[in-house]
């Protein structure tokens, strides 16, 4: 098992850096998918959505309603899909 001895300061901000990069990635990839398919509700106008949303006097507050939440959980989903599957590479051999 990696303990914090075995990195220097150094390495081991490194590769907290490079898993937290690993994760704001994936995180911002999930809210991308989660707008896309918003979008895609709204456009092919799925259940009449987008009917509903061109009618609504505030169209954009309606849409963003949609986005928002479908964002944060494709977000949350895809981060922790990231971190169950967390690439870990061993720094140094015992």
């Amino acid at each position: 098992m990696l303990t914090n001895d075995d990195l220097t300061p150094e390495e081991a901000r490194r590769d907290h850096l490079e898993m937290l990069r690993f994760l704001a990635v994936n995180a911002l990839f999930g809210i991308g998918l989660g707008i896309a398919i918003a979008a895609a509700l709204w456009w092919f106008n799925l259940y009449g959505l987008g009917t509903h949303i061109g009618r609504s006097r505030t169209p954009l507050l309606s849409f963003v309603m949609v986005a928002v939440p479908l964002a944060l959980t494709f977000g949350g989903a895809v981060t922790a899909s990231a971190i169950m599957l967390m690439p870990y590479k061993r720094k140094k051999q015992l």
